[in-house]
């Protein structure tokens, strides 16, 4: 997040006006459907209580950006602005009652109820002591119904912790969050948690230049509806897959397997609900900050849109190797255009020259007449977790980490990859308006299947 700090009187919070991201986030709040982040990372052992009420306090006081709140403001006000606090307005850290059904209403919560914009800090962190081989320690969705079949091992250990971490995505996402997140983890373990350093990868001329993708203009594809449930919000479901292999010195990376086996998936999905063949476009969050302890706090990503058109996805194995090589190029092409985080639009549309309240109507219609032209659905891989996250001797190191993204109409679906120890960890939530979890269990077999079909020999 980046924006001027203004001058304030002596003993008065300090005031940094939204940026564009944040505005466009505000404007558009849903009441059922919160647009909320959802963190989980299992540790093997137990943490102590205070202990980590002081850990995480501290991580906040070394990242002060965080502890902020939305000041209030008068309807004809030009901007919304966020008020930075010296200590937070509420208990962050919870430690709900440990149960068979633990797990299962706290994945619940994180979709469901969003931590308010008005206390500082807009995050929070629930610990959940596993008890046993229950219902609710499977990767399931937000209703605790299994996501694995019954003949693979479900990733919940029957002991343990689950840590759930829950963020206003008005104000934060989730790489600012785990990145401190990993600072109350060094200072309750006391070992170093540095991100480690960011994996090789292929020189920028391995890879051929960026083919003529599908029109931008062009309407793109929706995700067919399937077997929607009557109650409103997101369903989540979790699963643990194999990383991808790829050859040694192949020219895509696992980012782009990962983009090809969405882009089938959905593919696959709609050839099977009857939906008009149209070309995909698949949102990506790009990220460059840095994830050392300087790291910029707030939203930091900027959106970039893959698209395929619906004749080249096929997983014919000998068309394969060539469809990587052109996502390659796509998203490397992407990432190297300099772009505002929302694009130059979303830019216009914030600028503080009418009071927000019309341009909060202005932007809630924008969104509604363009919603057929919104991206099929949105891929967030945060790729492998950068930091340790090791708590210490006795709670441990991390051994799992999932991340959820809002999954709000017309887009209805999104996909949030991350890896840790070698595993895949991949999140599936949608919007209850489109699918159900019998829809959500189907694709994630077929996300499995096409992961598979991505692994390409020479």
């Amino acid at each position: 997040m980046t924006a001027l700090q203004r001058p304030v009187r002596a003993g008065a919070p300090a005031r940094v006006p939204f940026p564009v991201v944040d505005e466009v986030a505000r404007h558009c709040l849903q009441e059922e459907e919160p647009e909320t982040v959802h963190i989980e990372v299992h540790l093997p052992g137990r943490l102590d209580e205070a202990r980590l009420r002081a850990a995480f306090a501290e991580a906040l006081r070394r990242h002060p950006r965080i502890l902020m709140r939305e000041a209030p403001g008068r309807w004809y006000r030009r901007r919304y602005t966020w008020e930075l606090t010296a200590e937070p307005d509420v208990e962050v850290v919870r430690f709900p009652a440990p149960g068979r059904d633990a797990l299962r209403d706290a994945r619940t919560r994180a979709l469901t109820e969003a931590p308010a914009l008005s206390a500082s800090p807009p995050v929070r962190l629930e610990v959940v002591r596993a008890a046993g081989p229950v219902e609710g320690s499977e990767a399931g969705d937000a209703v605790g119904r299994p996501a694995r079949g019954a003949d693979r091992p479900a990733p919940d250990a029957a002991s343990g912790t689950v840590l759930f971490l829950t963020i206003n995505h008005t104000a934060l996402d989730g790489p600012a969050c785990l990145r401190v997140l990993a600072t109350a983890a060094e200072v309750y373990g006391g070992r170093d948690n540095s991100p480690a350093a960011p994996p090789v990868r292929g020189t920028p001329d391995a890879v051929p230049p960026a083919d003529d993708a599908p029109s931008s203009w062009a309407r793109p594809a929706r995700v067919a509806p399937g077997s929607p449930e009557p109650s409103p919000g997101n369903g989540l479901l979790v699963t643990e897959l194999p990383l991808p292999r790829r050859p040694r010195g192949a020219p895509y990376t696992v980012n782009d397997q990962l983009m090809v086996t969405t882009a089938l998936t959905l593919a696959h999905w709609n050839r099977e609900h009857g939906a008009r063949p149209r070309p995909l476009r698949i949102t990506m969050p790009v990220d460059d900050r840095p994830r050392d302890a300087g790291m910029p706090i707030g939203n930091g990503t900027r959106l970039v849109e893959v698209a395929f058109a619906h004749e080249e996805l096929t997983a014919d194995p000998d068309r394969m190797p060539a469809l990587l090589q052109r996502t390659a190029a796509r998203t490397r092409a992407l990432k190297a255009q300099p772009r505002p985080q929302l694009g130059r639009g979303a830019a216009l549309l914030t600028a503080p020259v009418t009071p927000v309240a019309w341009r909060a109507a202005l932007t809630r219609g924008l969104r509604r007449a363009a919603a057929p032209w919104t991206s099929t659905t949105l891929l967030s891989n945060i790729g492998r977790i950068p930091y340790a996250l090791d708590f210490g001797e006795e709670a441990g190191r991390a051994h799992a980490v999932w991340f959820s993204a809002p999954a709000r109409m017309p887009r209805g679906l999104t996909v949030t990859t991350a890896s840790t120890a070698g595993r895949l960890h991949l999140a599936l939530r949608w919007s209850r308006a489109l699918l159900g979890h019998g829809d959500g269990a189907h694709l994630r077999d077929l996300f499995e299947h096409y992961l598979h079909t991505t692994e390409v020999t020479p």
